[in-house]
């Protein structure tokens, strides 16, 4: 059953980092800058795949299963600073694009 917060980890990190990309597709269809729930959205699955990813390594602690704590804890640190990084990257960009000056102009 812990197994599943992995991969609810691995897609809600996903997601995360494609609902920027949603945003410029219809941003530039629609014209529409209306888009906080996308937003929101982001982060949300942002934070909540780093939280997947909390509650297994606290179900790995009180299985006492250090190897395995040991052996991907370098991992999933750098996996997270990168879904974080990325994931305010991604919506600072979608931000830059659909409420930049140029952008009233068209």
């Amino acid at each position: 059953m812990y197994g599943w917060l992995n991969v609810g980890s691995l897609l809600l990190g996903l997601a995360a980092l494609i609902i920027p990309v949603i945003i410029i597709v219809r941003y530039k269809k629609t014209g529409n800058r209306n888009q906080s729930v996308l937003y929101t959205t982001s982060m949300c699955a942002c934070a909540l795949s780093l939280f997947f990813q909390i509650c297994y390594n606290d179900h790995l602690v009180k299985i006492k299963d250090w190897s395995a704590l040991s052996d991907t804890s370098e991992a999933v640190v750098s996996g997270a600073l990168n879904l974080l990084l990325g994931t305010i990257l991604f919506n600072i960009i979608a931000l830059v694009i659909c409420y930049s000056k140029k952008a009233d102009r068209k």
